[in-house]
Order: C-alpha cells, then sequence, then structure tokens
C-alpha cells in the first residue's frame, strides 16, 4: 500500500520536488604566482644554457639565408627582441632596460639582412620593434603593446599614430599557415614541446633584475622552441607557398589557404579585366533563394516534399555578412529506411549513434567519396559570383585544369599547390572581407551537394541497398553482396546525371559514436578515424594534421585500433608503452591553471626499485623489502606496501602551483589535490587523479595509472558500439 493512501482512496498528488543542493561556492587559490618572490627557473635562467650568436654566425646566417626564430617581449621596464637560427640552434638577443639602451644599428641590420620567422609577428612583435627601432622607450612601447593586445588596434594603426615607418623585411609569420587560431602554447602543446610555459609574470609587472633574467630565458627558450616546433611541422605547407610564390609574384608565405586562393584568384582577375575586382557590398537581410539544378529529381513523395521546402525557403543574411540555414530546413528530418538525416550549411549528416557495422558473407561495407565534390559542383554548373563575372569561372577552370595537368604528369608539388588555390577559394565565399563574397554562391554550393548525395541515397534505398552513414561529400553503403552490380549500375548511373566522379574504399567494419566520430577498418587492417578517435600522432605523413586538436590520451586510441585489427588485447598496448606523449592531456584554461596539491610527489622516477632505495629501503626477499640495517628483517613489507610507504616519506607538503593558459598532464597513480581555474577555484574538467608535465621527462615515470586509461579505453568500445562476439 502506498505511504499516502487515505482509507479507501488515493491522495495523489505530486511529490514534493526535491532541494536542489546548493553548489559550495569555491574561493580561488591564493595567487602566489603575484608575489614578488615567486621567480620560475631562476637557476636555469641565470645559467642561460643556451649558445650566442657571434657577429660572424649573423653573418652567415643573413649569406646563407638561414632563417632566424623571432619573438618580443615587452614590460613596462624592459625590451627584448630575440632571434633563434634554425640551423644551429644559437640565439642572438636585443634588450632595452635602465641602464643598458637598445642596439639600434644591429637589431635593424638583423630585420633587414636575414629571413626572420615569427608567430602573429606581422600583427605585433614587428610593429613594437619598429616602434623600437624609432627610438620609442620602454613605457611607450608597453602602451602600445595594451592598444594591440587589449584594445584590438592594428598594429599598423598603432605605427601611424605615432608616426613611425617600418623596414625592408624578409619574414614568414605562422599565424595564418597555421590550420586554426590557436595560441602558440597550445600548438605547442599538440606537437609535445619539451616545455609548455606562460609567460612568467603578469604584463603590468614592473620587472626586478631576477624577473628580467627569468623573461629573457622564457623568450629565448619556450617562445622560441614553440616556433621552431612550429615551422617544422608546417615546413612542407611553406614549401609550397613559396613555389606558389616565385610562380606568382606575390609572397603568400604567410597566408592561410583562402588567402592564397583570393589572392592568386585577384590577381589573374586584374590581368584578365585590366582592374583589380572590388569587394561587393551586400545589405543585412537580403534574401536568396536556393536555384535547383535540372538533374536533381526524387521519386518519394518525402523526398520530393522536402525539395519544395528548400525551394521555397529564403536565405537571410546576418549582421555579419554569413548567411545560414533557414529554419524550415534546418528542422528537416529525412527519415529514408530508417536513418535520419538533417541538412545544414556545413553539409548533409546522418543521425546514428553507437553504431557498429561489418562486411561478412552476406554484405560488403563500402565508402563512396564524391571527388573533389565542391570545386567540380562549381564547374559542372557554371557558378560564378556575380560581381565578378564569368571571367572568375574561366580563371577557376584553368586553375583546376592545371592541377590535373600536373597529377598527370607527376609534379606533386605543383599539383599540391594549385590544390590549395581551388580548395581555399570556397572558404571566402561566405566573408563579407573578401573579393570571393557571394552569398548565393556559397547556397548553390552547399545544398546542391546535399541535395545530389540525398538523390544518391534514395536511389539506393528504393533498390534494397542500405545506407548507413553520410557526411558532406561521402556516403557509406552496407550492400547485399549478391546485388553489388546493381549498386554499380546506380551509382555509375547517378555520375553520368550529375557529373560528379566517386572514389571507393572498402571497409571491413565501421564502428561509430555518431557521425563525426568513427573509426572504420579497412580490407587491409589500417584505419580511418575520425573526430574524437583521429590520431595524427601516429603517422609522419600530414604532421600539420596534429594542430587541429588536442592529444588526450592517444594510447587509447591507439589500443582501441590494435584490438579492433590485429585482436592485441587493450592491456598488452597500454601496458606495452614506453612514450609519455602518448598518455598526456593537453588543453586550454581560461585565466589559467592551478594544480593546488595535497602534498607533492616525489621527484620524477623511473621505477619503483629507484624510489624505494631513495628512501632508504633494500631488497629482503623476492617480493620484500627492508630498511637498510635491518639485517634479520624485523619490519619487511612487501613491494606495494613499502612502495607506498616511500612515496608518503618522500612527498612534500601540498603547495600551490601556477600551471598557466595552456596545460598539459597526464593520470598518476596516487595523485591528490584538484587541477583548479585559478580566476574562481572551480575544477578543471577531467583532472581528477591528472599529475601536470608541463616539462616532458627524461625517462618513462613510474606512477602512470594504467588502470585509468584502460577504463577509458573501454569506454570508447562501448561508445562505437563495439561487441567481442561480433
Amino acid at each position: 500500500m502506498r505511504a499516502d493512501a487515505l482509507g479507501l482512496f488515493w491522495e495523489d498528488r505530486p511529490p514534493p520536488p526535491k532541494e536542489k543542493a546548493e553548489k559550495a561556492k569555491r574561493t580561488p587559490p591564493d595567487p602566489v604566482w603575484l608575489r614578488p618572490d615567486y621567480l620560475p627557473g631562476l637557476e636555469e635562467a641565470l645559467r642561460f644554457p643556451m649558445l650566442v650568436m657571434n657577429d660572424a654566425e649573423v653573418l652567415h646566417a643573413a649569406m646563407t639565408r638561414d632563417r632566424l626564430l623571432f619573438d618580443i617581449e615587452c614590460y613596462e621596464n624592459y625590451f627584448i627582441a630575440s632571434f633563434r637560427s634554425l640551423a644551429t640552434g644559437k640565439a642572438v638577443f636585443f634588450e632595452m632596460y635602465d641602464g643598458h639602451p637598445l642596439d639600434v644599428g644591429k637589431l635593424r641590420w638583423v630585420l633587414e639582412n636575414t629571413t626572420t620567422v615569427g608567430f602573429n609577428s606581422l600583427s605585433y612583435d614587428l610593429p613594437i620593434t619598429f616602434l623600437a627601432l624609432a627610438g620609442k622607450p620602454n613605457a611607450l612601447l608597453k602602451h602600445a603593446t595594451n592598444q594591440i593586445i587589449l584594445e584590438g588596434w592594428r598594429g599598423s594603426d598603432v605605427m601611424k599614430q605615432y608616426k613611425v615607418k617600418g623596414v625592408k623585411i624578409d619574414h614568414i609569420d605562422l599565424i595564418e599557415v597555421a590550420p586554426l587560431r590557436a595560441s602558440l602554447k597550445i600548438y605547442g602543446g599538440r606537437l609535445h614541446v619539451p616545455r609548455m610555459q606562460d609567460l612568467p609574470f603578469h604584463p603590468d609587472t614592473v620587472l626586478s633584475p631576477e624577473q628580467i633574467a627569468c623573461v629573457r630565458w622564457y623568450n629565448i627558450n619556450s617562445d622560441l622552441t614553440s616556433t621552431a616546433f612550429l615551422h617544422e611541422c608546417l615546413r612542407d605547407h611553406l614549401d609550397l607557398r613559396t613555389t606558389l610564390s616565385n610562380e606568382t609574384g606575390i609572397d603568400l608565405r604567410s597566408k592561410s589557404d583562402a588567402q592564397i586562393a583570393e589572392a592568386v584568384i585577384a590577381e589573374e582577375m586584374t590581368r584578365r579585366m585590366g582592374r583589380r575586382p572590388e569587394k561587393p557590398v551586400i545589405e543585412v537581410g537580403t534574401a536568396y533563394r536556393y536555384r535547383v539544378p535540372h538533374f536533381i529529381r526524387y521519386q518519394s513523395q518525402l523526398m520530393n516534399w522536402a525539395l519544395s521546402v528548400v525551394a521555397n525557403a529564403n536565405f537571410l543574411v546576418d549582421e555579419t555578412g554569413s548567411i545560414g540555414m533557414p529554419e524550415e530546413i534546418k528542422a528537416l528530418q529525412l527519415d529514408i529506411n530508417g536513418s535520419v538525416y538533417r541538412m545544414g550549411i556545413g553539409g548533409l549528416h546522418s543521425s546514428e549513434s553507437t553504431a557498429a557495422h561489418h562486411s561478412d558473407e552476406n554484405y560488403i561495407l563500402i565508402d563512396k567519396d564524391v571527388t573533389s565534390y565542391y570545386p567540380f559542383i562549381i564547374l559542372n554548373l557554371g557558378l560564378y559570383p556575380h560581381h565578378l563575372g564569368p571571367t572568375f569561372l574561366h580563371v577557376y577552370k584553368n586553375i583546376v585544369d592545371r592541377r590535373i595537368a600536373a597529377k598527370e604528369r607527376g609534379d606533386k608539388v605543383t599539383a599540391d599547390s594549385l590544390k590549395i588555390t581551388i580548395n581555399g577559394s570556397f572558404g571566402k565565399l561566405g566573408s563579407k572581407y573578401s573579393i570571393l563574397y557571394s552569398p548565393d554562391l556559397l547556397i548553390q554550393v552547399t545544398v546542391t551537394g546535399q541535395l545530389s548525395l540525398l538523390m544518391l541515397i534514395e536511389r539506393l534505398e528504393l533498390a534494397g541497398i542500405h545506407v548507413v552513414s553520410a557526411n558532406t561529400d561521402g556516403i557509406v553503403i552496407k550492400c547485399p553482396r549478391k546485388g553489388q552490380h546493381v549498386m554499380d549500375q546506380i551509382i555509375a548511373q547517378w555520375e553520368q546525371d550529375t557529373g560528379f566522379q566517386t572514389e571507393g574504399t572498402i571497409y571491413k567494419s565501421l564502428y561509430s559514436r555518431d557521425v563525426n566520430n568513427y573509426i572504420a577498418v579497412k580490407e587491409d587492417g589500417s584505419t580511418k578515424c575520425k573526430g574524437a578517435y583521429a590520431n595524427p600522432w601516429a603517422s609522419k605523413k600530414n604532421m600539420a594534421e596534429r594542430l587541429h586538436k588536442n592529444p588526450t590520451n592517444t594510447i587509447c586510441v591507439e589500443a582501441v585500433e590494435a584490438l579492433l585489427t590485429k585482436n592485441v588485447p587493450i592491456m598488452t598496448t597500454v601496458r606495452g608503452c614506453k612514450d609519455i606523449t602518448k598518455f598526456v592531456s593537453v588543453r586550454s584554461v581560461k585565466g589559467g591553471a592551478v594544480k593546488v596539491w595535497d602534498r607533492i610527489p616525489p621527484p620524477a622516477h623511473s621505477s619503483q626499485e629507484e624510489l624505494l632505495k631513495l628512501a632508504g629501503f633494500v631488497p629482503f626477499s623476492k617480493d620484500s623489502w627492508v630498511r637498510e640495517g635491518d639485517t634479520i628483517g624485523r619490519a619487511a613489507m612487501n613491494t606495494e606496501r613499502a612502495y607506498k610507504t616511500a612515496w608518503d616519506e618522500l612527498s612534500k607538503p601540498g603547495l600551490t602551483e601556477y600551471l598557466g593558459k595552456s596545460i598539459r598532464w597526464y593520470y598518476a597513480v596516487g595523485v591528490q589535490g584538484e587541477i583548479v581555474y585559478a580566476t574562481n577555484g572551480n575544477k578543471v574538467p577531467r583532472s581528477d587523479g591528472a599529475k601536470p608535465m608541463m616539462d616532458l621527462p627524461d625517462e618513462f615515470p613510474s606512477d602512470v595509472d594504467f588502470e585509468w586509461y584502460e577504463q577509458e579505453c573501454e569506454k570508447i568500445l562501448q561508445a562505437i558500439g563495439y561487441s567481442s562476439k561480433a
């Protein structure tokens, strides 16, 4: 009987709402990093274990066009501009502080006569350096720094304000060449630099001599090292840009793919038109309709209705100049034989989750991607920005034809450099700051791509051939083996109707968390991993892919791959790995992160045995230890207990350790305390059991929590629908 029963009647009122437990408000940690006696790495900074370039070596760097890495730091009472040779690793630096004037002549000569490489240097480092060359004092340099960094001024506008002109330089800025807008510190973490370190002192600090030493060492050893790693990672991209620069006569080395596309097309358009094309002005609220190409035809009532929704929708230009998908199209959930598809400006996406599919004696699993999808939509439909006219199409087709010809004759460098222009141009169609700005063209390309794929999906499903996944420019088909010839005929007819071409890859298995996160096993045992499971650190083929995401326990993906492809137990892969970079996590923490230790673990050691001996233990029997001098073993302990005792004894009382805004850690046994936000004391997500590793160790740590990583592997397997019985 219910507790609220009264006699023969129920008092059927809802139970009172549960009182929400109030979240305990956290207190920010004590900011010990702001104290005057906070001097991180002072001993190393004073030793300055870095070779310095003499004048002859600087001259040799200029003559050989050796690239010099370049970076500055600017405080109220201190300025430093540093250069480091990529060839030799030696550095030369220029400082200005009280009693130490800047060597303007030599600094100017280095800038004018060498090839320099920086990060965000065109926007910040060079403008501030030009002010320094003009004789501006430290206080003004710091004020100009604040204008650029805090107030958003352009470097050129700051120079104009102080009536300062730059000097002629040969310079490469890596910030646009890198694929995403991340900080140099994060890029360094993604490339596993030996040290991740924030600016040691608050930018508004008036530096003491000891703090100056720390900043000098940080500037040369940390920032320039990260720049060196980034340059090496982007070397192929820089080589392609150099090739294009030599071909076009335009310096493209510091430009993104999209910027290169705009520059190259603009140059060619100018040559053909006799004038430089201008950016169009399109009013906010301008509405466009999608124009249905002649080949888009559906057979089902559902898809014909969806086509009418798309054709009658208004695509509106918003305040930013961007154009989004109308709500009525975003609301479409197209259920085709149990698979649900959604349309968006970014492309078509299916909605599967936690799904596993396999090729077997009855079915074949095949991935079909459309070759150069967006470029061929533009060419096949004869699309061009209205303000540029058909000349654009001639220029674009010429670039595509030249790339095809380069590929056919085996000229990979030229082919790859032209590919940058072809693919990069699409990225500018939605930018109101570009001469290629064309919202209606963007709509035509992206929507046509989606409707064309949906047409192929419909044809396959009507023939009894199931599509298990779709994403932007491709689909995955689970085809009955006896119906393979039917599938081939349908795809061939679709290619003929649309003018597109497809490439196929056969999968043994496809394990999906969702459409953007999956592991596909190919026939040869290799894998295609996307999203959370992508592991660009496993291959040296395209190192720049590492810049797209933070490394997060990549050993787990490797272990899952080994299980799926070779049936290697998870434990074997995880515990057999001795590369600590595969166990680390890297992330940004707004406002900075702090490790608040309950106690500080002992120094890094390579084995249990080393730590035990450090604590004064000696072996007594096969699995027992005693204190040195205990010859009869009165206080013998097994290895596990002795290790815990040693660890506790060698641990130090808890302290607050400032880590920075870009941090790195691994999961370790026995780690107590939290990593928290410096601003509010809240815990950084997924930092339970995390041990900071801002410096990579020389040897593999002995306290790695293998069980944590094994459990993480099991979570991945569950998320992708893996079953040991499959």
